[in-house]
């Protein structure tokens, strides 16, 4: 921090970096952490270790807290904010209760998580503090928490996503999330803190609809169809050549081809965060599970 201004606020407050960083249980699975009960051989090597890289990059930036907006907490009025000091339990998913049954104790930014709330509202957007302590938080946030940081030993700030594109289209969405992003950048800025916006969505979302009998044999593997591919290289073109506002506008498409979970918002939020950034973005891993399609990718100024 570098000193404070009348009335108290914080200066030196700053996004140090965005991350998309999609969110399939299967990566957490097949790292055996000691918090998952279930236990696998192998798997998903390619971006897992696209994870590790991220990682690394991200210890080297010394930030404070992870900012994370999840498609799985799903809030259809307004917006919603973890904000208890702490959120301890057994998270099972739904889809693939065998693979991820984790036991989770996070610490949650307080301070943050209400400025941000404060900042929404007074963008005109519906905001919502989350503090009931037994709320079970979605497997999105922290499947995204644990493969950024498996140490747990910083804070978060978990955002819902709003149902926006479902209850009206994906431009409605759009509008909303590029203001939560501006709301959510002037909060971190006037916190005094170093944070990481965190995307924690797919690509192109198109299951496979049956498993293979080993789950993590990965001669199974491969993208639901080529034309889902196709969607998602041209996404990560944009991204790599900085074309950020040339990437939002293309989601609406995007979104209704690729079956993609951009209809979360959590992409456009975070790019809206970053200010649309004209910087490259390192893309350290592509890769499917389970047919969708994952990119590992950081916008920073590494």
């Amino acid at each position: 921090m570098s000193g404070n201004l009348p009335g108290g606020r914080l200066l030196g407050g700053k996004i140090v970096a965005g991350c998309l960083a999609p969110h399939p249980p299967h990566l957490v699975y097949a790292e055996n952490p000691p918090q998952n009960e279930a236990r696998s051989e192998c798997g998903w090597e390619t971006l897992r270790w696209g994870y590790e890289s991220l990682r690394a990059n991200l210890d080297r930036l010394a930030y404070d807290v992870l900012v994370i907006l999840s498609p799985h907490w799903r809030t259809y009025v307004g917006t919603h904010v973890l904000a208890c000091p702490q959120f301890k339990g057994l998270s099972v998913d739904p889809i693939f209760p065998h693979l991820f049954r984790y036991n989770y104790d996070m610490k949650v930014d307080v301070d943050l998580a209400k400025a941000i709330a404060r900042q929404g509202q007074d963008a005109g957007l519906e905001m919502k503090l989350m503090q009931n302590q037994d709320f079970r938080v979605d497997y999105g946030t922290i499947v995204s928490g644990h493969l950024l940081n498996p140490k747990w030993d910083k804070p978060i700030v978990g955002i819902s996503s709003n149902a926006a594109a479902a209850y009206f289209n994906v431009d409605v969405m759009q509008e909303n999330m590029i203001r939560l992003g501006q709301a959510t950048r002037k909060a971190i800025e006037a916190s005094g803190k170093r944070a990481v916006v965190v995307a924690s969505n797919s690509l192109s979302h198109r299951h496979f609809t049956k498993e293979p009998p080993v789950p993590e044999d990965m001669s199974y593997e491969h993208i639901a169809h080529h034309g889902q591919y196709l969607w998602d290289m041209k996404m990560i073109e944009l991204m790599k050549q900085g074309r950020s506002r040339d990437l939002i506008s293309l989601i609406p498409d995007f979104t209704e081809q690729a079956a993609s979970e951009t209809d979360s918002g959590a992409l456009t939020w975070m790019l809206s965060a970053l200010d649309f950034p004209s910087k490259p973005a390192k893309v350290h891993a592509y890769g499917t599970v389970i047919g969708t399609g994952n990119a590992i990718v950081e916008w920073s100024e590494l």
